[in-house]
């Protein structure tokens, strides 16, 4: 079984031999993301810390794009934009809108949530589900929806 380590390095290697520098520039950016975390905890990632570091890039790039945009720097921002569709090809599938509604619906039922304040019980329970499939802030925003 490969680990999303290797299938990053395969990219990678795949990407050096095409002569896709931007590409490559990008992946090694995510690679010293990923040993910085190991070597500081004296770790080695599995695919689920692994993942939550793809989401933490991906996160910061779409901030960078934001603050881009605001200041009229289009050129910057679709640098940015390239960048996260790089390295998107390592999230696992993206969860439908029927998924993702589903779930949160089962997931309020278990908790038996009722109101905001079971908010934090119903997102902790659905954060390791969710990981890399769906946009946590757009989880959020439907919970609250759910709840209040």
């Amino acid at each position: 079984m490969t680990t999303l380590k290797n299938q990053i390095t395969d990219v990678l290697k795949t990407s050096m031999r095409a002569k896709e520098m931007a590409v490559v520039k990008v992946i090694r950016s995510l690679q010293a993301a990923i040993k910085q975390i190991e070597v500081d905890d004296r770790i080695e990632l599995d695919d689920n810390q692994v993942l939550a570091v793809i989401e933490k890039q991906i996160k910061q790039r779409k901030e960078s794009v934001k603050a881009f945009s605001a200041a009229d720097r289009q050129d910057l921002a679709s640098i940015e934009q390239a960048e996260i569709e790089i390295i998107s090809q390592f999230l696992p599938a993206a969860m439908t809108e029927e998924e993702l509604d589903s779930l949160i619906e089962q997931t309020i039922t278990a908790q038996q949530a009722t109101s905001m304040k079971d908010m934090g019980k119903v997102m902790n329970s659905l954060r390791p589900i969710i990981a890399g499939r769906a946009d946590p802030a757009e989880v959020s925003a439907k919970i609250k929806a759910r709840l209040s």
